[in-house]
């Protein structure tokens, strides 16, 4: 069933998330982060350091760390692509994609109580 949404009613979707993630004090992510997390579990992979770098418009060593964070909380992998040593490929992890679950639940519970 579709959300219609006004601008105001968005905006206190994400905040209403954004606090429930904040005070969950589990996993704590930039948007920057969360950007590249969400491209990576909704978009089909291979995905790269360099392609992730060219779809977000930043630098490769922008990606690099977060993926070292996110890397630190199990939320995604890294490994060599043996077709191309000179590539870095960035996969999906268990954690990450339970993470991303529970936050695709919290939004969906957000813009039920947000529905008359």
């Amino acid at each position: 069933m579709p959300v219609d949404l006004g601008h105001s009613q968005a905006l206190r979707l994400l905040h209403d998330v954004s606090l429930q993630l904040v005070r969950d004090g589990g996993v704590d992510l930039s948007n920057r982060q969360m950007s590249i997390l969400l491209t990576i579990y909704l978009e089909l992979p291979p995905h790269t350091v360099r392609g992730l770098a060219q779809k977000l418009n930043v630098t490769k060593p922008v990606i690099t760390r977060a993926l070292d964070a996110m890397g630190d909380m199990d939320l995604v992998a890294r490994r060599r692509d043996p077709a191309d040593r000179r590539n870095v490929i960035v996969q999906r992890t268990v954690q990450g994609a339970l993470f991303l679950e529970k936050l695709g639940d919290l939004v969906v519970a957000n813009a039920r109580a947000l529905q008359p």
